[in-house]
């Protein structure tokens, strides 16, 4: 898999750091190549304060070009309402479609339950009633894992599971 990529997909601003740089790092570590997109291509600040120039555009991104998208958390998915951005939902649609490895962390389930691709499905997300809501509606099944894999879907809890979200991932495609 040495050389593969994988998109992560990071809100403009008020992503979870941890989320993104941790898992970053154990897939990077994996010997995967890593592609960042978002709604701007200007520089992304975290909730932390760290910051990431993203690659591309989502409406830009060609999923055939990549075995996993990766949604991050943190409160960003929220400001930026990526779970009602149609570019978005149309890449989740398309990774499922095209049989990619699906991943989120945090809030970023949101993403997959307004997709549409959770249905009968274990999901783990960030225990917030919205998120809840959202995934039960969706269809799916809510475990409270820190780290959940149902097939070709994998999602976790928050920031303090992102190395280990990251490393499930790797394993996953590997």
């Amino acid at each position: 898999m040495k050389g593969e990529k994988i998109l992560l997909v990071i809100a403009p601003s008020h992503f979870r750091d941890e989320e993104f740089f941790d898992t970053r790092a154990e897939l990077e570590k994996a010997g995967f190549k890593v592609e960042v997109a978002s709604t701007s291509t200007s520089m992304a600040i975290g909730l932390l304060g760290r910051s990431v120039k993203p690659d591309m555009l989502i409406d830009g991104v060609n999923v055939s070009e990549y075995s996993a998208i990766v949604f991050i958390g943190g409160p960003g998915v929220e400001e930026h309402l990526l779970y009602e951005n149609s570019h978005i939902l149309e890449l989740a649609n398309s990774a499922r479609e095209n049989g990619k490895l699906i991943a989120a962390i945090c809030i970023a389930p949101r993403i997959l339950a307004r997709a549409g691709v959770v249905s009968g499905k274990k999901v783990t997300s960030f225990g917030d009633s919205e998120t809840m809501r959202m995934l039960k509606d969706a269809g799916a099944t809510h475990t409270g894992a820190d780290v959940e894999q149902d097939g070709m879907l994998i999602t976790a809890n928050g920031p303090g599971a992102a190395r280990a979200f990251g490393k499930a991932i790797a394993k996953a495609l590997g």
